[in-house]
């Protein structure tokens, strides 16, 4: 769609995006964009966001088609292998940048998409966008994942995720050793009070529990397995933050940057190694275990020749 807006005499000399944002009646960062997105010309061409509006002259403005945020896209992911396919649920090894399932502000690709474009049908349970989804993994992590088939398999995952009876066990790479080198984190989590897209451990969060042992010292950094006996957002990386052993290349919680580079790494050390629940139609213990994919195979390979 395309529309024209003359440029009056008032907003002749304003910047462009702030006079687009007043004829338009939009904001002035979606105006901004609408111009940075070459969507607005004059007959001289392509408006800059801090040109001069001139009076009398004429804007042609072409205002695309937003996607919903909450759509869901079917695609191919790449990465996105399957580790086991039942009737009720699949477990897939999830790669890292890819989300569980479409939000506002995420436009990469998703686990729920990843699905659909690979065939799967899976529950409807749920909101639309989430469909399926009993539990989650951050974009930056990778590994094991359950997605429910069916309607009963949703409700069955979803109870066994909140009554903690799901076998949640992750491996990390931290920075340093930590001491003891078996032990429980007892902290509650909430929001930073500083930083609303951080967490951190405050006084008044949500309970939170992680254990953890050491499999491995090389010195800069060990290799810890942990279970989660809580499912709070980015918890081990919070809880290990919190002890000054951040993952290694988790800059977002205090990791060493030159440690990150020296491993190769742009993102946390961090993998969900197996997962084990009881099958929700059968009762039988389910249990699944994903490799390391190839950036945290290298980082590990250079800690363990000492080459860090």
């Amino acid at each position: 769609m395309s529309e024209q807006f003359v440029v009056p005499e008032e907003l002749g000399g304003a910047r462009a995006d702030a006079g687009l944002a007043r004829l338009m009646d939009i904001s002035r960062s979606a105006a901004a964009l609408l111009i940075a997105e070459g969507n607005v010309t004059v007959a001289a061409g392509t408006v800059g966001k801090s040109a001069k509006l001139v009076a009398g002259s004429v804007l042609q403005v072409t205002i695309p088609e937003r996607r919903d945020p909450l759509e869901v896209v079917e695609e191919v992911v790449e990465g996105l292998n399957i580790l086991l396919d039942d009737d009720d649920f699949v477990v897939i090894d999830k790669p890292v940048g890819v989300a569980a399932h479409p939000s506002p502000g995420w436009v990469g690709p998703t686990v729920v998409g990843g699905l659909a474009g690979a065939g799967y049908r899976i529950s409807t349970s749920g909101a639309p966008e989430r469909a399926g989804i009993v539990h989650r993994l951050d974009v930056g992590t990778s590994g094991v994942m359950v997605v429910a088939k069916t309607e009963h398999a949703y409700a069955v995952l979803k109870r066994a995720f909140k009554e903690r009876t799901v076998d949640k066990v992750y491996h990390a790479v931290v920075q340093g050793l930590p001491d003891p080198l078996e032990g429980t984190i007892d902290a509650p989590i909430g929001r930073h009070p500083g930083h609303d897209w951080r967490f951190a451990v405050i006084e008044d969060g949500r309970p939170s529990v992680t254990h953890y042992e050491v499999l491995e010292a090389y010195g800069k950094a060990s290799l810890v397995e942990v279970h989660l006996e809580t499912g709070r957002t980015h918890q081990i990386r919070v809880h290990f933050s919190a002890l000054r052993h951040p993952c290694a290349g988790d800059l977002t919680y205090g990791a060493d940057p030159r440690l990150a580079a020296n491993l190769g790494l742009t993102r946390q050390w961090l993998h969900a190694r197996r997962l084990g629940f009881n099958h929700p139609r059968t009762g039988e213990w389910v249990e699944v275990t994903s490799q390391y994919p190839a950036d945290l195979r290298y980082a590990l390979e250079l800690l363990e020749s000492g080459n860090a």
